[in-house]
């Protein structure tokens, strides 16, 4: 039995994304950007998508470019407002101190070129406040960039409030909401968000695209030059057969949102139930402003790679973090944002559930976590200090 629990990472396309993409390999596969019939069908189902992606967003039709994915949507939207801010004299940016990496590399790169970034504090809860992002505007702010929900442990941020705030000081606000997207309900226009990026691959749909949401007259700086698609934002052939798979996964997740949302809850406050009671271990993020399917724990005493190496070997596929950071021997820049010390950051597991999971499943994982940890504690020099009394315990 092999039990996937890292849907954070990456989900499995659904059949009826990978049913809408078939026609559009072999029999509506014309370039949109052909003026021949051909082309224009392909051109049809590009419009096509672009409206049913918007209104699943409660976005207008041309505000949704197309991407390669939320990396490259994270990119977009933030050097797009840097541009625009620079023209005005205004380069201070505000964020967060756990961020994804495409938006902290990025924001990095604007540092070494004369940018000022505020990297707000998320605290122990894994939540920054509206009134926190107010406080730190200044009149030469030109951007607030601030996810939607965590990749590692899940919460989920007052977007509503931290967007009015934004729209009252006339900053634009941009949420990386990779996370977010198909598991929680959105509305662009409500939340006050003026931009929101966007990837497939988290919802069921394919890897290899995604879609950055742009407010109606906010200019955007192009990343990849060339060709004159996106109008003229985003150069590169449009990957249909890719886009209509997104366009039905994600209509697909929102048609079902509540009735998935409620039994992954119900799974994920399981395991957080019963991992809770194993000892010396640590929830982290906020127990209710958290993504339905989200579990991050960490274990004193142990380390991650090693916890997830012997999960692996008993079929359950999990994560300590980030995949995108799978290969670094750091912890989590998300833990160490929280004010974990990097002894029990080290010791950090990431279950992350879907529609897909079974009850049985979680049995499984409840039985099989425990044993795993109490393995490597007994094979661990830390563990035997920290129990002989020689070291204090963290946790």
């Amino acid at each position: 039995m092999t039990i996937y629990a890292d849907n954070a990472a990456t989900t499995k396309t659904s059949k009826k994304a990978i049913e809408a993409m078939l026609p559009y390999f072999d029999k509506i596969y014309g370039n949109p950007s052909s003026l021949h019939t051909v082309g224009q069908e392909a051109k049809e189902a590009l419009t096509e998508a672009r409206e049913r992606i918007a209104k699943c967003l409660g976005a207008e039709t041309n505000e949704i470019y197309f991407t390669s994915g939320g990396s490259e949507a994270d990119n977009q939207a933030i050097v797009s407002a840097a541009v625009n801010g620079a023209k005005k004299d205004k380069k201070h940016i505000i964020s967060t101190k756990f961020e994804h990496h495409a938006v902290l590399h990025t924001l990095k790169k604007l540092q070494k070129q004369g940018y000022e970034v505020t990297y707000l504090d998320v605290h122990e809860n894994g939540i920054v406040t509206a009134n926190e992002v107010k406080a730190a505007i200044k009149p030469e702010t030109c951007l607030v960039t601030i996810m939607y929900a965590n990749n590692e442990i899940g919460t989920i941020q007052p977007i509503a409030e931290i967007g009015k705030v934004c729209r009252e000081a006339g900053v634009p606000f941009h949420t990386d909401a990779v996370q977010a997207v198909g598991h929680l309900h959105i509305d662009v226009k409500e939340q006050n968000i003026d931009m929101l990026s966007l990837s497939a691959h988290k919802f069921h749909g394919p890897k290899g695209v995604g879609a950055l949401y742009v407010k109606k007259g906010i200019i955007l700086s192009n990343i990849i030059e060339g060709g004159a698609q996106e109008r003229g934002k985003r150069a590169g052939t449009e990957n249909i057969p890719e886009i209509m798979g997104m366009a039905a996964a994600l209509e697909d997740a929102i048609a079902d949102l509540d009735k998935n949302s409620a039994y992954v809850k119900g799974l994920r406050d399981k395991l957080i139930e019963g991992l809770s009671k194993i000892p010396h271990a640590k929830i982290n993020g906020d127990l209710e402003k958290r993504l339905p399917g989200n579990v991050n724990i960490c274990f004193e005493g142990i380390e991650g790679e090693s916890l997830l190496l012997l999960l692996d070997a008993h079929g359950i596929c999990a994560s300590s973090g980030s995949a995108c950071t799978s290969g670094s021997l750091d912890p989590s820049h998300v833990l160490l944002s929280l004010g974990l010390p990097h002894e029990v950051a080290h010791g950090s597991l990431r279950l992350s559930l879907c529609e897909e999971n079974t009850e049985e499943e979680i049995d499984v994982i409840l039985e099989k976590v425990p044993e795993v940890v109490n393995y490597l504690r007994n094979m661990s020099p830390v563990w035997e200090d920290l129990e002989s009394g020689k070291k204090a315990h963290i946790i």
